[in-house]
């Protein structure tokens, strides 16, 4: 009689790398409206109104200032939406990303 050998069944579960985020940025201008930015903080990233405060304060002392971290596409729409909203009012307002390290 043939002997019969068994082997155990391996799960191979597939390497899924996380997204790389990337940081959007608020830089500083000397002439858009501080309550404008608050607006355009709390409504396109969903900030508090004491966050939205505390991120536009800190841009104006520091020039720039990390909103919020996202991956690239949601990171890049965010910036850009930002930066139209500010645009159709005639502001110089001004979003940017880069990858977070």
């Amino acid at each position: 009689m043939p002997e019969i050998t068994t082997k155990p069944r391996v799960q191979v579960k597939p390497q899924v790398e996380r997204p790389k985020l990337y940081k959007v940025i608020l830089i500083n201008d000397d002439f858009t409206p501080r309550e404008f930015v608050v607006t355009v903080l709390k409504g396109e990233f969903k900030l508090s109104e004491d966050q939205a405060h505390r991120v536009m304060i800190t841009a104006h002392r520091r020039g720039v200032c990390v909103v919020a971290v996202f991956t690239k596409e949601v990171a890049e729409t965010k910036a850009t939406r930002a930066t139209d909203a500010g645009k159709a009012k005639g502001y110089p307002l001004m979003f940017t990303t880069e990858p977070e390290e």
